[in-house]
């Protein structure tokens, strides 16, 4: 399969292009001006080495992810889009909510676009602390970013491509787990933190997933 990742030189993003060339994809590693991948393509050829692979599985593009016209031709031929880009910590941010747009202004005739938004966002499963307590601190400290992500699983969901929103919680950086748990139905309860290595795997399992088209998933170790 042939995937598309936007925020590729991010630590999601890494992990996304590292496992999906184990896995056997083709991936376009889209990184912007002044960026690069944080794996080198040797270490990438060796993973599609590993995994049986006889051709290279990785290239990467310098493009802008803001500029649909910039991304349709890098897109044009792929299967899958993913997103891993983030919003900003802190101050007024519209990453989410732009990229999304011109992503799916610039998708053409891929079908399949997979984005990561936040957990923090949703409830309707969490223990009285977590609704009460933590949300609402989360909420005012990360309010610019979790608008962000709030219009642009609005933007995303009105679509009528075949997508699907993960959401996770607090991100780490240790190894993977290997397990996670989800919910489309509202968040994962006591569900605090996730690996990025997980979130790549679960975003990458969902490909083929038709049970979580057109849903919004909350994810969790």
């Amino acid at each position: 399969m042939k995937l598309v990742v936007f925020g590729a030189s991010g630590r999601i993003g890494t992990e996304l292009v590292r496992q999906g060339v184990a896995a056997g994809h083709e991936v376009t590693a889209v990184v912007r001006k002044g960026s690069s991948l944080q794996v080198e393509l040797p270490e990438l050829r060796l993973v599609a080495a590993r995994a049986g692979a006889a051709g290279d599985l990785a290239k990467v593009v310098t493009a802008d992810v803001m500029d649909p016209k910039s991304i349709a031709p890098v897109i044009a031929g792929h299967d899958v889009v993913l997103s891993a880009l983030g919003p900003r910590p802190k101050g007024p941010s519209d990453v989410l909510t732009s990229s999304a747009r011109s992503v799916l202004q610039a998708l053409g005739d891929v079908r399949r676009y997979l984005v990561v938004s936040v957990a923090g966002i949703h409830g309707g499963n969490d223990d009285p602390f977590t609704q009460f307590v933590v949300k609402p601190i989360l909420q005012r400290l990360l309010r610019e970013g979790f608008a962000d992500a709030r219009r642009m699983e609005e933007l995303v969901g009105a679509s009528t491509v075949d997508w699907t929103i993960c959401c996770p919680p607090r991100l780490s950086d240790k190894p993977a787990k290997g397990t996670f748990r989800s919910n489309t139905e509202g968040s994962v309860r006591g569900g605090f933190t996730m690996t990025r290595a997980d979130v790549a795997t679960y975003m990458l399992n969902a490909i083929d997933d038709t049970a979580l088209i057109r849903k919004t998933a909350v994810i969790s170790n």
